[in-house]
This record gives C-alpha cells, structure tokens and sequence, in this order.
C-alpha cells in the first residue's frame, strides 16, 4: 500500500509531461537558427537543405554532451566544418556563434519571447525568408527531426528521471 501512493504521483506526473504540448528552454540553452535569402520556394528549401546536413554534422559530437559549454565549445571547434559543409549548398551566407537576436515566436499555441540568446545562426544570402529554429543544446532540434509525430516532443529523459527516482 506505501507504494502506490508514489506510483499514482508518479503516474499523475508522467501524464502531466505527456499531455503537456510546451517545450520549455532552458536558460542555458543553445539555439539554433538559419534564416533563409527570401521566401521564394528555392530559398526556402535550400534553408532546410542546409539545417538537414548542419544538424547530421553536429549531431553525433553533440549526443554526449552533458552541459551547455560543452556543446558550445564543440560548435566553436566545427565552425570551419559546418561552413564547408553549407559551402556545398551556397557560399553566400554568414554564420554567427554567441548571442544573436530571435524574433518572437509561438509555436504549439506556446509564444517564446524576443531577445538575445546564446546560439548558432546561418544567414543566407540577404537574410530577408522566413527562419527556422530550434534548441541544439539540449537536442531539442534532434528530437523533433527524429520524431514523425513532433506533438510527442517534450522533455522525455525528465519523465525517466523521475520514474527512475521515484520507482526504484
């Protein structure tokens, strides 16, 4: 009987987590950003060329990764391969590790607000599209490209962590 009542809080919390459609980003987190040329269907595909190929560059350095300077410090050290590797799409962009601006965005009837934050960001061409982004660090962004149904995206290892502190 003492155990059930940590296993129906458990449940109850595990339940919350799973009908929760928010991703919260952590203040430490590191974004990731490409703002495409313009919006014209070419640009806009080239956008998502180029963050495909980015993230299969970055995606096996950063899956170990236990903090954000660490990750921070592994996109620094790739900055030379990440532009050979948008070289093979255009050579006409920038890239900018630090603090850079993000527009407001909603984003499953969530709004994340404006303002600076730590991040990689690829401009290409005039920078005038539409952008895509998401969160590197935590992997957010490998998540949601792994996952066919992105409505289940939410901070999955926290829920094992509280299975794992409260079960065992």
């Amino acid at each position: 009987m003492k155990k059930i009542i940590p296993v129906l809080f458990v449940l109850f919390l595990i339940y919350g987590f799973v009908n929760q459609k928010e991703i919260l980003i952590p203040n430490d987190a590191i974004r990731f950003r490409i703002i495409a040329n313009s919006d014209n269907e070419n640009d806009q595909q080239l956008k998502f060329q180029i963050k495909e190929a980015v993230e299969r560059e970055l995606a096996n350095q950063l899956s170990n990764v236990k903090n954000s300077q660490e990750a921070e410090k592994i996109i620094e050290n790739n900055l030379e391969n990440i532009k050979a590797v948008i070289n093979n799409y255009t050579s006409n962009y920038t890239v900018s590790l630090g603090l850079n601006y993000f527009p407001e965005k909603e984003y499953k009837g969530v709004t994340y607000p404006e303002g600076n934050y730590n991040s990689l960001v690829i401009t290409l061409g005039n920078g005038i599209g539409k952008n895509w982004w998401c969160v590197m660090f935590p992997p957010l962004c490998l998540l949601e490209g792994k996952n066919e149904n992105n409505d289940d995206i939410n901070y999955k290892f926290y829920v094992k962590e509280i299975i794992d502190k409260y079960i065992s």
